[in-house]
């Protein structure tokens, strides 16, 4: 056998274990869906039923680190998030530490009664919380914050920020610096998406708000948008684009 032959039997070997360690990080059900996006990161993706939009599909963060486990955005309702809360938990042996919640919509805490079922912290902007309730929402979160949180996951510091108002006056942003990974859920749109609802949008500040999450992270290596595809920071400019003209 030739070296080059060694070679490429080595490379095939390596790549096979590669893709068996995906498939083993990833999970699909009807409801749920959980893709690996970076060595630490996962995106979660559960279904919301709108009258305007259809059948939404809606993404949330996973980041894992030395046992622990944070989760932004719980997904659309119970069933997908107790699907979530079980693969994290029973499948990849991860303690959930804490579930931050970014905005007041039912897309981001749909599925809340779960966590704390579950002995899980929720946080969100106290505007979340107060907005929530202000809408008649029963379970809420139970830890509020003023503008930015910091939480360690194992050892390594994860970012709740309020940059300013955008797709709603209380949207706030996770980011994990060690990954140079920003979920940006509803506050940024995935290419080419439209822009969604506006009901309890500020279209005037949205771009301006973006602005300061691009000034303040310039090393961005994946941004997460609240539907839709993953991208680079080409997501923050494309969002600034869409709401300035």
């Amino acid at each position: 056998m030739n070296r080059t032959l060694i070679l490429w039997v080595i490379l095939m070997v390596l790549n096979g274990c590669v893709s068996n360690q995906h498939v083993l990080n990833s999970f699909e059900s009807e409801t749920l869906k959980v893709k690996q996006v970076s060595n630490h990161v996962f995106t979660h993706i559960s279904y919301l039923k709108t009258d305007d939009f259809g059948k939404v599909a809606c993404n949330g963060m996973v980041y894992f680190n030395e046992g622990e486990a944070i989760v932004f955005d719980t997904p659309t309702d119970d069933i997908a998030s107790k699907e979530l809360i079980h693969w994290i938990e029973a499948e990849q042996k991860k303690k959930i530490k804490a579930i931050i919640v970014t905005h007041f919509h039912t897309d981001c805490l749909g599925g809340l009664q779960q966590f704390h079922d579950n002995d899980t912290k929720s946080y969100a902007n106290n505007i979340t919380i107060e907005l929530a309730k202000k809408n008649g929402l029963e379970v809420l979160p139970e830890h509020g914050f003023d503008n930015k949180m910091e939480i360690k996951i194992g050892k390594e510091p994860v970012f709740a920020e309020f940059f300013g108002q955008g797709h709603t006056v209380d949207n706030v942003t996770g980011y994990i610096p060690t990954e140079k990974v920003l979920f940006g859920g509803c506050l940024i749109k995935a290419e080419k998406a439209g822009k969604g609802f506006l009901g309890d949008a500020n279209v005037a500040e949205w771009p301006a708000t973006v602005k300061k999450i691009k000034k303040e992270i310039p090393d961005l290596k994946m941004v997460i948008p609240g539907h839709g595809k993953n991208g680079g920071t080409e997501l923050l400019d494309y969002t600034i684009q869409l709401f300035e003209e």
